[in-house]
């Protein structure tokens, strides 16, 4: 029988959610840095601009913003960051689905490794926001590709391995918020905080490579040398574990779908992808849209900070709720829908009207939104997981991605027309 989800490739799943959702994680957190430090190299009068502000990333503390809005707004709205971070991936989850599976996945890591290092090379020696905004459409294609291909290759293991991956993603989150938090605090430049960050992108490439272990009916690369069947599955190689423990019977996960096959399994995925968009458009309407306007003035943290600690405490948020899958099964993911919509609109008068007293309750709200999507993300893709017929999951769980990257495109296009009506208020 199966061995409880203790089995080494949960941890190595939770390892590859972890390090494939990473670069975009510190992509958002950096998004008010790159902007503000391209402002402070644009800047002209008012402000003196170090020789070290060569490049938007250089400068440890962001340059105070000169505008007469209330809320100290940048020119430009992180939701350009967001848009960066998000489009790229939706159209590789929109598409992907259906030609995808023709690349076998080591191609596919090897493509996200190589797009993932790319991000953070490309915006640490930026000097323009435009090429940074292409290092960040480098971290997006690496995680959209990564989080398809992975939520795929779940299909060939133990339904249980989808809690890994999602407790895996939801790390990423903290791990990434609070490491760029933790040493840009410390007073190490973004740059150089980008450029440490390139370990992670190497540890996905291990993992993969070397600790998970492979059915043999995954779909990889193969040598045209007789005598070896697929790249180091020689004989002599003992798996770490019984393949039984952990991967399922030889044959099943793989299964060519025709065209009409797959259009016709999408409609019955819908009562949870609707649901998981609404959460999804609320939530980073909230994190693109409102975190930078939530400022407040007065207190110890400075803009910047606050804005890195609310990305923080949000992904802490995330973290919790995607580990909690096999404590906290919630079927009717609606009920998040409604929760986190009115969670939005609660934000967006708190913002309008500044009523809110205290960071405090700012912060609380932030990570109960997190809690909220990470509810969310988790159930969607275990219930699809529990439900699906065997020879339609690993279709389902790639088709089911491109629900919550709807969701952010469509909150990251609003986001920037409302960012710049509450900055133009007096």
């Amino acid at each position: 029988g199966h061995q409880p989800i203790g089995g080494l490739c949960h941890y190595i799943q939770r390892l590859l959610g972890l390090c494939n959702n990473f670069a975009y994680v510190v992509m958002l957190s950096a998004a008010h840095d790159i902007l503000r430090g391209q402002e402070a190299q644009n800047r002209t009068s008012g402000f003196e601009v170090s020789e070290s502000a060569s490049s938007p990333l250089s400068s440890p503390s962001p340059v105070p913003n000169s505008n007469a809005s209330r809320y100290d707004c940048n020119a430009i709205s992180t939701a350009a960051i967001l848009l960066a971070d998000i489009l790229p991936t939706l159209l590789i989850k929109f598409t992907a689905p259906f030609f995808l599976h023709l690349i076998p996945y080591n191609y596919r890591v090897l493509l996200c490794f190589l797009t993932a290092a790319g991000s953070f090379l490309i915006v640490s020696y930026s000097t323009a926001i435009t090429v940074s905004l292409l290092g960040v459409v480098f971290a997006s294609i690496s995680s959209g590709l990564g989080e398809i291909s992975f939520l795929g290759l779940t299909a060939y293991y133990h339904r249980d391995v989808v809690a890994g991956w999602s407790s895996g993603t939801g790390g990423a989150g903290i791990f990434g918020a609070l490491s760029y938090l933790g040493l840009t605090w410390a007073g190490v430049s973004p740059r150089y905080t980008l450029l440490l960050m390139l370990v992670v992108p190497a540890i996905m490439l291990c993992s993969y490579f070397l600790l998970l272990i492979h059915p043999p009916s995954v779909p990889r690369w193969k040598w045209h040398t007789p005598g070896w069947s697929s790249f180091g599955a020689t004989s002599d190689r003992q798996p770490l574990m019984d393949h039984d423990s952990c991967s399922r019977p030889t044959g099943i996960g793989f299964h060519n779908l025709t065209f009409s096959e797959k259009f016709c399994i999408i409609p019955g995925l819908i009562k949870y992808m609707l649901p998981l968009s609404i959460v999804y458009f609320a939530e980073y309407f909230i994190n693109q849209g409102l975190f930078e306007l939530l400022y407040f003035k007065n207190i110890i943290l400075t803009h910047a900070l606050q804005y890195r600690w609310y990305q923080m405490l949000y992904q802490a948020g995330v973290f919790i709720s995607r580990s909690s899958v096999k404590c906290l099964s919630i079927r009717k993911i609606w009920v998040l829908a409604l929760l986190q919509s009115l969670n939005m609109l609660f934000l967006l008068f708190a913002v309008y009207y500044m009523f809110i007293p205290s960071i405090y309750i700012i912060m609380t709200l932030i990570v109960y939104e997190g809690l909220l999507g990470g509810a969310a993300y988790v159930n969607t893709f275990n219930n699809i997981a529990q439900e699906s017929k065997e020879e339609h999951r690993e279709f389902a769980m790639s088709a089911a991605c491109m629900a919550d990257t709807l969701g952010i495109s469509l909150s990251g296009g609003l986001a920037i027309p409302v960012h710049n009506y509450f900055c133009s208020l007096p």
